[in-house]
């Protein structure tokens, strides 16, 4: 699963890129776009090899993809741009707020929704367009044609008239299409404020919360420079300056809430894994992100909870404690969840 950092140019995406994946932003991939992974940290996890000492430790990662930055001046170019951004599942939007000036971001957050809701409608409307030409002829597919042109023609109107698709109550029909044409306006989004001082945008945070963003405040490039020092210059300079923790840490679990992912493990003397899994997911969906054959010759599900394992010490006091327990396919992974998959294949 993707996250795209995306925004306009100057707000800090490859900053962002830089701190999450330790890789420095490569100015040739300026206009196509940047793929890195980003190494989630999970207390969890450090315990679990802490307790099991496997001979090999996977933790689990984001990719993460540092868009082009669109253009405040040139609409034409924002809409070839934005195509890059429609392989992400989530996005992050990163807007700079270094002169501490409250109106430009919540105007610069707007405008961006706006940007995303023009490249939707641009897309839809040309179907619609092509639908109403190739529907009403007599062709063996007229009647899907005809019901797709139906479920799209309020979802073109929506984004018209209101630039989003909210108060749309989507049939399945227009699920699919909405995932199809990988709609930006529908897409989770976090906002970002980098800034230099965190606690100054009170306010900005307070009246984009109230138009039902969910936003964070970091001092992105701060910590990046941070980063860059000894571990005792690091926490002498951090100190001093009033941080109390690490940034990167909160934004990659507010990405992880803001992409609806959760994190379960496999667990045994030869590995310790940790994956990401959308929120929501079955077991045999779970088995299907380690190895497809897990999930096509899938029997059950050994669940134990990762939290009462590390509370209790080991899977033979969890087992004790009548907390272990066997299931189906159909069960619904839990964060945290340890799971380990009998399959038959």
């Amino acid at each position: 699963m993707k996250t795209g950092l995306v925004g306009f140019q100057g707000g800090g995406k490859s900053t962002v890129f830089e701190l999450l994946t330790a890789t420095t932003p490569d100015p040739a991939k300026a206009h196509t776009g940047q793929v890195g992974q980003a190494i989630v940290a999970d207390a969890r996890f450090d315990g679990l090899v802490e307790m099991y000492r496997p001979g090999k430790e996977v933790s689990a990662r984001i990719e993460l993809l540092d868009t082009p930055g669109l253009d405040r001046r040139q609409q034409d170019v924002n809409l070839q741009r934005l195509g890059v951004i429609r392989e992400a599942q989530a996005l992050v939007q990163v807007v700079g707020a270094f002169s501490g000036g409250g109106g430009d971001v919540v105007e610069e957050v707007t405008r961006f929704v706006e940007e995303l809701a023009l490249a939707d409608l641009q897309i839809v409307t040309n179907r619609v367009s092509r639908l109403e030409i190739d529907a009403p002829k007599p062709r063996p597919d007229r009647e899907e044609l005809q019901a797709e042109l139906e479920a799209l023609r309020p979802m073109a109107e929506a984004l018209e008239t209101r630039l989003n698709l909210d108060g749309i109550e989507f049939t399945d029909l227009q699920q699919h299409l909405c995932r199809s044409f990988s709609l930006l306006t529908i897409k989770k989004r976090l906002v970002l404020i980098n800034t230099a001082e965190p606690d100054a945008e009170e306010d900005i945070v307070a009246a984009l919360e109230a138009a039902g963003h969910r936003v964070m405040v970091a001092a992105v490039g701060l910590e990046l420079e941070l980063e860059a020092l000894e571990e005792a210059d690091r926490i002498e300079m951090a100190a001093e300056l009033g941080l109390s923790g690490s940034c990167r840490n909160e934004l990659m679990q507010a990405i992880l809430q803001t992409a609806e992912l959760i994190t379960f493990y496999t667990c045994a003397e030869k590995e310790v894994h940790a994956w990401l899994l959308r929120r929501g997911s079955t077991a045999v969906e779970a088995a299907d992100s380690i190895h497809s054959d897990l999930a096509r010759g899938f029997i059950r599900a050994e669940v134990t909870p990762g939290d009462k394992l590390l509370e209790l010490g080991s899977e033979k006091e969890v087992k004790a404690a009548g907390l272990w327990h066997v299931e189906g396919k159909d069960y619904v992974v839990q964060d945290g969840d340890e799971l380990f998959i009998r399959s038959g294949v």
